[in-house]
């Protein structure tokens, strides 16, 4: 029988690890808080899996000596939860916890792609639909029997739209056609290029494309879209409905798949697009849920999405609801989720 090392803090280290950014938190076993630290993004598919996660060492020692921990010589916590942008296919789950089991931080570890995380922050157990909508755009179901519903969502390659990425290229793509007669007037064309403070989109495009403006600045231009569509111009409008049409399909799919549609269900929304709440995007795709899947029951996650990573890693400790409530309390004081 192999002999368990014991961790110097029993309980969780929840990663967060999203396109833009990534938040670490070690959590008690009764679902304390103890140690937190915040960092960039997490991007396996460029760096390859095993860089990526040694890329997080230094967020969790630093989340580590916030818990006034130094585990140089032994292992950290009980459990390693991680919830991952870009682990989008069952393999790249697989090898990105297998780089996790090198390093001393959990005697076990899960991966799971962020939605999953999304899904559990959203709600009380295993059962409902998540759709994250923030740099990129995904969706997941699950169901308390293991059954799930998921998307490869590598981008174009498998028909996926949208997210703030999606959002800023479709902006800019009307933009400069706007601009250059390509294409019809937009309102998009002035507001992007105001923006920036440079005289005209292509401007705009020759910034990035020479790095005077890092790329990483683009999902801005997903805000200037919403203020534009809220003037009523015709292009930002129809990129807002098409928008919603994306996550909605996802949504009903996803349910369909899970034989959701004829039952009440939560639909968990979240990422940084949903999660700013714009009008005009969660009127659009509450219409049309309550179409498609009129028992669907949406929900827009504000909470830090590390939440549901450390909520899952609770639920592999078997922590009751104390330790759930606590942890919840923590990162979400007036539980917010709202319809």
């Amino acid at each position: 029988m192999t002999h368990q090392p014991e961790p110097l803090l029993p309980g969780v280290l929840a990663i967060d690890a999203g396109n833009s950014k990534t938040d670490v938190a070690l959590i008690g076993a009764d679902g304390t808080v103890h140690g937190t630290a915040r960092g960039g993004g997490f991007a396996p598919q460029k760096v390859g899996g095993a860089a990526a996660v040694a890329g997080l060492a230094p967020l969790v020692e630093e989340a580590a000596a916030a818990a006034g921990l130094s585990f140089r010589s032994g292992v950290l916590t009980t459990h390693v939860s991680a919830c991952l942008a870009n682990a989008d296919l069952p393999v790249e789950e697989e090898a990105l916890r297998t780089a996790l089991e090198s390093h001393p931080w959990g005697v076990t570890n899960t991966v799971a792609n962020d939605t999953f995380g999304l899904l559990r922050a959203g709600t009380d157990g295993p059962r409902g639909v998540a759709v994250v909508c923030g740099a990129g755009i995904n969706c997941v179901g699950l169901l308390p029997d293991g059954r799930t519903a998921r998307f490869p969502a590598l981008g174009e390659l498998t028909g996926d739209w949208g997210g703030g990425s999606g959002l800023a290229i479709s902006s800019m793509w009307h933009a400069v056609r706007a601009e250059d007669g390509r294409g019809g007037p937009t309102a998009l064309a002035r507001a992007i290029a105001e923006h920036f403070g440079l005289p005209s989109t292509g401007a705009v495009a020759e910034a990035i494309h020479l790095g005077h403006l890092p790329w990483a600045r683009l999902h801005e231009i997903a805000r200037v879209l919403f203020a534009v569509a809220a003037t009523g111009d015709a292009v930002a409008l129809e990129l807002v409905d098409r928008q919603a049409d994306e996550i909605a399909r996802l949504a009903v799919v996803a349910l369909g798949r899970l034989d959701l549609l004829d039952e009440p269900t939560p639909v968990v929304l979240g990422g940084g697009v949903l999660a700013s709440r714009q009008p005009l995007l969660l009127d659009n795709l509450t219409a049309r849920l309550a179409a498609a899947a009129p028992l669907a029951e949406p929900r827009v996650v504000v909470a830090p999405p590390v939440l549901g990573a450390a909520l899952l890693g609770l639920d592999h400790l078997g922590a009751g609801e104390a330790a759930q409530a606590r942890v919840r309390e923590a990162y979400d004081p007036a539980r917010r989720v709202a319809a």
